[in-house]
């Protein structure tokens, strides 16, 4: 990867704030959580900076973008607790400049990032209540199925396998699991009535809101081999 600039500077304190909410969100899953930073690619710098986490709970990428007040190329894996940190600054509010904390080992993930494009749309995706519904019902699902167990059948791996059953369901007659959907949910993206799309890229599915985007491939993050990507915009 290349060396980071050290500096990012923000469009405006609103765009630091959201980055920082975003931040928080994945910290709140994984106190030790990792993102990848991009910005820039082959033809230039770009005015927006992508930020990839994986909130280990729903095993997906999620992507939240910035835009920059100047351009710049960076591509780096950082701590996620220490560029909030930066972002916050000493009054705790986002500021719209920071600076860009030292890199990380990256964990696998952050090599198998989603293509720069070839998204296409796929049909059938529910509106953002509808899919915030669904979500409701299968917490409801989940919350009892639990509590009819046996006691001793109350175990970790027992509510692991009820998990995975319920959220590696599709929505509706869409290929996108539920779990994608309880991402966004959890993580702000997808709010009511917001528009929200479907896309896809080779194995790569896409769930597309205003305020971030989840992905995943349809053979899971699990099973990748770690191969270079190339900074990219979303």
């Amino acid at each position: 990867m290349s060396v980071p600039v050290q500096q990012v500077h923000c469009a405006d304190a609103r765009e630091a704030e959201d980055l920082s909410a975003f931040l928080a969100r994945l910290l709140h899953y994984d106190r030790a959580a990792v993102v990848r930073l991009q910005a820039g690619g082959p033809d230039g710098p770009l005015p927006r900076l992508a930020v990839f986490g994986r909130p280990p709970s729903f095993e997906v990428l999620a992507i939240r973008t910035a835009r920059l007040g100047r351009p710049v190329r960076l591509d780096a894996t950082v701590s996620a607790g220490e560029l909030l940190d930066g972002i916050g600054g000493p009054d705790g509010i986002g500021a719209a400049e920071f600076t860009v904390p030292g890199p990380v080992t990256g964990p696998p993930w952050a090599g198998v990032l989603p293509p720069r494009g070839g998204w296409r749309d796929l049909p059938g995706l529910p509106d953002a209540d509808r899919m915030r519904a669904e979500v409701g019902a299968a917490v409801a699902e989940f919350r009892a199925r639990d509590e009819q167990l046996p006691e001793e059948r109350r175990t970790r791996a027992e509510r692991d396998r009820i998990g995975r059953e319920i959220w590696s369901r599709g929505l509706g007659d869409t290929p996108l699991p539920l779990r994608a959907v309880h991402a966004a949910q959890s993580l702000g993206f997808l709010r009511p009535g917001v528009p929200a799309a479907l896309l896809a890229s080779g194995p790569w599915l896409r769930l597309r809101t205003p305020f971030g985007s989840i992905a995943l491939r349809e053979t899971g993050l699990g099973a990748l081999s770690v191969t270079p990507t190339r900074p990219h915009r979303h």
